[in-house]
């Protein structure tokens, strides 16, 4: 691996039971861009939605060789996405207005952040906040 941080190296991935849902939710709720979206008979084999600079991967739910290792919602799971927001109060509010479910209201950190989280339709773990760590530069003591 080069150390270069030129560009964006890790991709959160995802595959979805309702990946069309999923991709609605992201642009209209949280405001992701289609950067990509390849269907074959009607269904996203795969999508790349942009949240700023970054992209995310996203596909429908499959039983194939990647889907084993990935696993499904019903058992133990230790992903979550985080997301740096400049207004997390305001993406709060459209949050909680598409149903989803709420599951840390939006709080003040000891490390200075402004966060919330939520899950997504598919049960998936969001957390939302004003930390915004960057590789150039130097990261917060603690």
């Amino acid at each position: 691996m080069t150390n270069s941080n030129d560009t964006q190296r890790i991709y959160p991935t995802m595959r979805c039971q309702d990946t069309e849902a999923m991709i609605r939710w992201l642009k209209d709720v949280l405001g992701f861009t289609e950067h990509v979206v390849y269907r074959r008979d009607g269904v996203v084999q795969h999508a790349q939605l942009a949240c700023g600079a970054s992209l995310l991967m996203l596909g429908q739910a499959r039983d194939d060789e990647y889907g084993k290792m990935v696993g499904d919602l019903a058992g133990r799971r230790t992903d979550a996405l985080y997301v740096a927001v400049d207004d997390p109060d305001a993406l709060y509010v459209r949050v909680k207005a598409s149903g989803a479910k709420i599951e840390m209201e939006p709080h003040n950190t000891d490390y200075g952040s402004r966060d919330f989280a939520c899950r997504d339709p598919e049960g998936n773990l969001w957390s939302f906040g004003t930390y915004w760590p960057k590789v150039n530069e130097k990261p917060l003591q603690g």
